[in-house]
C-alpha cells in the first residue's frame, strides 16, 4: 500500500512539474452578425419581412489563462468583455418606403473554455464551448437614437468556438476564432436569430 501511495505522489509531482500555467490579457476586433432563419429572409412573427443582414465591426478585451498539462494539450479559459450584434433591414421588398434598417448591439461577458491542441510548439488549434452573460443591449432604428432592448434579449448566450493561436514569442500571441451561437439572441421561440462572431485578437501572457 505504501508503494502505491509513493507511486501516486511521484505521478502528481511529475505532472505538476510538466504543467505550465500562464495568465495574460488580450484585445481584438470582431466582425459580428446574426445567423438563422430570422436573418435569411424567412418571415417570423416579430419581423414579417426580412430583406438582408450585414456585419458589424465590434471589439473585445479580456483576461486569459492557459494550463498546459502536456506538450500537446492545454486548457485555456477566458473572461472577455465583447460587443456583438448585427444589422438587418425589415420591410416589404416591393415597397421601398416600408423598409427599416434595424441595428442591434449587445454587450456580453463571455467565458469561453478552449481545449488547445498544439500542432507545433508555436501553433495550436482551439475548440471549446462558450457562455455569454448579457450586460446591456441596445437597438437603433435608422437614424433615430438608440434605445434599451435588454428586456427583449435573452440573458444568457451559449456557443461553440473554433480557431487557432500562434505564439509570436514566449509571451506575445495572435489569435483567430469563429464563435457560433447555439441559442436565440432574442426572446420568442419563433425568432430564430443567433450570434456569429469572427474574432481576431492580440494578447500577452505573463
Amino acid at each position: 500500500m505504501k508503494k502505491v501511495f509513493v507511486l501516486i505522489a511521484v505521478a502528481i509531482v511529475s505532472m505538476s512539474a510538466l504543467a505550465q500555467v500562464q495568465f495574460g490579457v488580450k484585445v481584438g476586433v470582431d466582425a459580428t452578425n446574426f445567423w438563422g432563419k430570422g436573418v435569411e429572409g424567412i418571415p417570423t412573427s416579430s419581423y414579417p419581412w426580412l430583406v438582408n443582414h450585414e456585419m458589424h465591426l465590434n471589439y473585445q478585451v479580456g483576461l486569459v489563462m492557459e494550463y498546459k498539462f502536456s506538450p500537446k494539450f492545454a486548457i485555456a479559459p477566458e473572461v472577455v468583455f465583447a460587443t456583438q450584434g448585427g444589422k438587418r433591414t425589415s420591410g416589404n421588398p416591393a415597397l421601398p418606403l416600408s423598409q427599416r434598417e434595424l441595428t442591434y448591439t449587445t454587450n456580453y461577458i463571455n467565458v469561453p473554455v478552449m481545449l488547445k491542441y498544439y500542432l507545433s510548439p508555436a501553433f495550436s488549434i482551439d475548440l471549446g464551448p462558450q457562455v455569454g452573460f448579457n450586460v446591456y443591449s441596445k437597438g437603433k432604428n435608422g437614424d433615430s437614437d438608440s434605445h434599451d432592448t435588454k428586456e427583449f434579449t435573452k440573458k444568457v448566450d451559449f456557443g461553440v468556438g473554433l480557431g487557432g493561436t500562434y505564439n509570436l514569442t514566449d509571451n506575445a500571441f495572435i489569435q483567430a476564432r469563429y464563435t457560433m451561437g447555439m441559442t436565440n439572441v432574442f426572446k420568442g421561440d419563433d425568432d430564430d436569430c443567433k450570434n456569429g462572431n469572427i474574432q481576431l485578437a492580440f494578447g500577452w501572457k505573463f
